[in-house]
């Protein structure tokens, strides 16, 4: 059983969201690039330093959950149970993040970051390593008994499938036929 956290972790993360929500407010308000790291910790009231000892960059402010998508993902692929097929689960995962990048206000943000070459080259770099991270988790589990290379492509594709979702205007039938797909390709890799 997890213990929940204490006080210090929950303001942690109590300041960080606050950042994040500044942020993000700003950046719809000015402008991606008419904001910077001083005018974030400013309307936060926190130190520069802060913000940096939450978010590695500026890029970062935009992504917030990133951390906690790839850590569901590789969660899912190292900790379902051991009767519950892989791809399933990580569908029914997948569709559950969908969601927020799909939820109302979301089209906004979607647009800022469409129109910042800076952010759709940290979505790139992020959605890279995010593939990464999930096929190590595939590779290293012994029940799946497949190629490094089948790993790697059906992270990708997993990956793929949510960032096709997000900007689809079926999200769920997108999924739905990207996981079918993603779903035939790992059957056909079987030993």
């Amino acid at each position: 059983m997890t213990e929940p956290p204490g006080r210090r972790e929950r303001k942690k993360a109590a300041t960080r969201q606050k950042i994040a929500d500044t942020a993000l407010s700003l950046f719809l308000e000015r402008g991606y690039d008419a904001v910077g790291i001083r005018d974030v910790a400013a309307e936060a009231d926190v130190a520069v330093t802060t913000v940096f000892a939450h978010f590695a960059s500026k890029e970062a402010l935009v992504f917030e959950r990133d951390q906690d998508f790839e850590r569901r993902l590789t969660r899912v692929a190292a900790d379902r149970a051991p009767d519950e097929p892989l791809i399933p689960a990580l569908h029914r995962e997948v569709r559950a993040q969908v969601r927020h990048c799909t939820a109302p206000g979301s089209a906004p943000v979607r647009r800022m970051i469409e129109g910042s070459p800076a952010l759709r080259e940290y979505e790139e770099s992020m959605s890279l390593r995010h593939a990464q991270a999930l096929a190590a988790a595939l590779a290293a589990d012994p029940r799946l008994s497949r190629s490094a290379t089948a790993c790697r492509a059906t992270a990708r594709f997993v990956i793929d499938a949510y960032a096709l979702a997000c900007r689809a205007d079926d999200p769920g039938a997108t999924l739905d036929e990207v996981f079918g797909m993603i779903e035939a390709a790992w059957e056909a890799t079987a030993p």
